[in-house]
């Protein structure tokens, strides 16, 4: 089986991808994700995540396969970032009561011969009215700060919605496990 790269260093990534049992390393991806002008959250989603496997790949330089991952949440076209720290969390809270959020995940899984395989998935998340003491008591109960959109929905944050509306569970914890799937498969990798 060939050799498989996360090109990662997110731990919900690496949690997600150990549940399909293969064996993989993981790689740091030197990439600006910096959104460029004018450019949708979607498509900087995609775009960083095929930059990302691509980086990883071209580094490995041998018979490997890089898997690199993007998700950007948008709330009504405006990309919402990892917050970092506690005000930031709130204000993005706060920013996303009683309101659909969109995270978009970009997949893409890079050999260094330039072969790639490339998915992306949406997820809608209907955030419940919330109020400030709900959000409060949250973001000091789980501190998201790594998160964008500022939860954690395999945590506490599921507390936060009204509805997910999605193809695939994993998606919004930041790797769509389905469709990694079936790009392990168009690379050769057995599955059960």
């Amino acid at each position: 089986m060939p050799r498989l790269v996360l090109a990662s260093t997110s731990r919900y990534r690496r949690e997600l991808l150990d549940r399909l049992r293969l064996p993989f390393d993981v790689a740091r991806p030197d990439v600006d994700e910096t959104p460029l002008a004018g450019e949708s959250p979607h498509a900087l989603a995609n775009r960083l995540a095929v930059a990302k496997a691509g980086d990883v790949a071209r580094r490995l330089g041998e018979d490997a396969w890089a898997l690199g991952s993007d998700q950007v949440a948008d709330l009504d076209g405006l990309p919402l970032g990892k917050p970092g720290g506690r005000d930031a969390a709130i204000g993005q809270l706060r920013a996303m009561s009683g309101r659909v959020v969109r995270f978009h995940t970009g997949i893409c899984l890079a050999h260094a011969d330039g072969r790639a395989f490339a998915e992306s998935d949406i997820t809608e998340v209907h955030v419940r009215t919330l109020t400030d003491a709900e959000i409060e008591r949250y973001v000091d109960a789980e501190q998201p700060y790594d998160c964008a959109g500022s939860f954690k929905s395999e945590g506490l944050g599921i507390t936060l919605f009204d509805a997910i509306d999605n193809r695939d569970p994993s998606a919004l914890v930041g790797l769509p496990l389905i469709a990694t799937c079936r790009l392990l498969r168009q690379a050769g990798f057995v599955l059960p």
